[in-house]
């Protein structure tokens, strides 16, 4: 544990008027959290890959996001222009470093200005890689990351994510078990569909706190 960690639990645990956790309930907390229980999951993620997918793009229609899919990393970069077309958006994105890795080559496309790096205010669109698409609910997986800032999930008004279709899973707790198997992020965000809330006069308000659309390009 690290120093100011250690410092800032000690400064609960007085604040709490506690002393350290007796040695059986900690073993008991990290025997849990090693053992990771499932949860009940749903009879309708127990299909093949195949029909994962369909489910998935079901499911995430449900929920406004729009979908399309492209047979290869190649055809990624032209499917991001012609969403900006079809939205009559300026041909100009920010992207996560980790779309490199994903394999688009943006120069299929002269037009497009491209920037790679964290979003901010002035950025209209906003392109990224997704962990994985769950099916159980049409969900995108975004982990944070130098190669894929949390920034360009929420601060663009359109949100576009990428994604590969052996990157869907079933339920969230496959998902979690994805997230496990890898270096621990700093933070893991789980989207389903454009932001929305209805907190204010209880009527549905879209892009409050994240992205008005959101689109997902699904490469074979």
């Amino acid at each position: 544990m690290s120093t100011a960690r250690a410092e800032i639990l000690a400064g609960i645990r007085k604040a709490l008027r506690r002393g350290p956790l007796p040695v059986a309930e900690q073993a008991a907390i990290e025997e849990r959290t090693r053992r990771h229980d499932r949860h009940i999951i749903p009879e309708r993620v127990n299909r093949s890959a195949g029909e994962l997918v369909e489910l998935f793009l079901a499911k995430a229609g449900e929920v406004a996001t729009t979908l399309e899919e492209v047979d290869d990393s190649a055809g990624v970069a032209r499917a991001v222009a012609g969403y900006l077309a079809r939205e009559n958006l300026p041909a100009r994105v920010v992207a996560a470093p980790a779309v490199g890795e994903f394999g688009v080559d943006w120069d299929t496309v002269p037009t497009l200005e491209v920037r790679t790096g964290t979003a901010n205010r002035d950025d209209g669109v906003g392109v990224t890689v997704g962990m994985a698409g769950i099916a159980e609910t049409g969900t995108l997986l975004l982990v944070s990351g130098p190669d894929t800032p949390t920034s360009l999930n929420f601060v663009p008004p359109h949100g576009i994510v990428l994604l590969r279709r052996n990157d869907i899973v079933g339920s969230w707790e496959d998902g979690w078990d994805l997230v496990r198997r890898s270096p621990l992020p700093r933070a893991v965000n789980f989207v389903t569909g454009p932001s929305r809330t209805g907190d204010i006069e209880q009527k549905i308000q879209i892009g409050v706190h994240g992205p008005v659309r959101l689109h997902v390009i699904l490469a074979g």
